[in-house]
């Protein structure tokens, strides 16, 4: 039983961090361009165990790596070599553990978990085109097996706690990581992007891409990321059928839209106090608890004095 699996044990709320992207802005950093925050794995990988204290210092339990965009393909278009693509790519797990090193050493007192967890970022992620949010590939399944084996491998031999394989939005590459997902040493938790209240974002039922999970050796958790608020309540409920032994894992954004086009964002944030329903999660089975998109220390701190 590794770190992960005895803090699932513990029936106690793990609260994650929120949108790394957004604490980035938030102190100033341009992370426009394909790879977003992973450019600042070779620009100034300080700013992201910056971003990641910050995290810890509003009570965090679990900061989750600079690696959702950072794919080979994408550092080679950049100009990089693949040999240096994979060694920033791995770069994203060693500053989240140099990160938590450096907290716990200066708050030895702390109650924080303090658990590091790889992002494992959808395909769609890497294509600067929203599909994350659509979940619309024009993509075989051998080529998302391709896309995903490589860098999974590299991620799970990095010592992370757990692998974070987030923001799902596909059927066809739920049942490609599902497989893949077999064959790794570190414990992982699989989220899903989700369009309404029971849907993925291809349109495919929730419940029937969780049941691809129900009795995975290695995935620990399920449950909803980068998904506005007012759909996870039902959200959980979907899991809960599909996947009734595993651990819930919820952490929406801001219930604004994305953009692609222009990488902007539209609509209202939601309002914290009425629309982050953390009590109601918690009631609904939720163990992991956090922020996604446009959620930054403030409002995890907040979280934590919820719970």
């Amino acid at each position: 039983m590794n770190k992960f699996e005895e803090a699932l044990s513990r029936d106690r709320v793990i609260i994650l961090d929120g949108g790394l992207a957004t604490q980035l802005e938030f102190m100033g950093f341009d992370i426009s361009g394909g790879l977003w925050s992973a450019k600042l794995l070779e620009s100034n990988p300080q700013a992201i165990i910056d971003a990641h204290r910050a995290y810890l210092e509003a009570g965090a339990d679990c900061i989750i790596s600079a690696s959702y965009q950072a794919s080979r393909e994408g550092f080679v278009s950049m100009g990089k070599s693949p040999d240096e693509a994979d060694r920033l790519i791995a770069s994203a797990v060693d500053l989240a553990l140099v990160a938590r090193r450096q907290f716990l050493d200066d708050n030895p007192s702390t109650n924080s978990l303090a658990l590091v967890a790889a992002s494992v970022g959808p395909y769609g992620a890497t294509r600067q085109d929203g599909s994350e949010y659509t979940g619309i590939y024009d993509i075989s399944a051998e080529a998302l097996r391709l896309f995903h084996e490589g860098r999974l491998a590299l991620l799970d031999s990095r010592g992370a706690d757990v692998l974070a394989v987030e923001t799902i939005p596909n059927c066809v590459e739920a049942k490609v990581l599902a497989e893949l997902l077999e064959r790794v040493m570190t414990p992982a938790w699989v989220s899903f992007a989700c369009r309404d209240g029971s849907h993925i974002s291809d349109g495919t039922r929730l419940a029937e891409v969780a049941a691809l999970f129900a009795n995975h050796p290695r995935v620990q958790a399920l449950g909803i990321n980068c998904t506005p608020p007012e759909f996870v309540t039902s959200l959980i409920a979907e899991v809960r059928r599909a996947a009734p032994s595993k651990a819930i894992v919820v952490y929406p954004n801001s219930g604004e839209t994305y953009h692609a086009e222009d990488k902007s964002w539209s609509g209202k944030s939601c309002d914290f106090d009425t629309d982050f329903n953390v009590m109601d999660w918690r009631s609904a089975g939720a163990l992991l608890i956090g922020g996604c998109c446009r959620t930054g220390p403030n409002d995890i701190a907040a979280i934590k004095n919820l719970l």
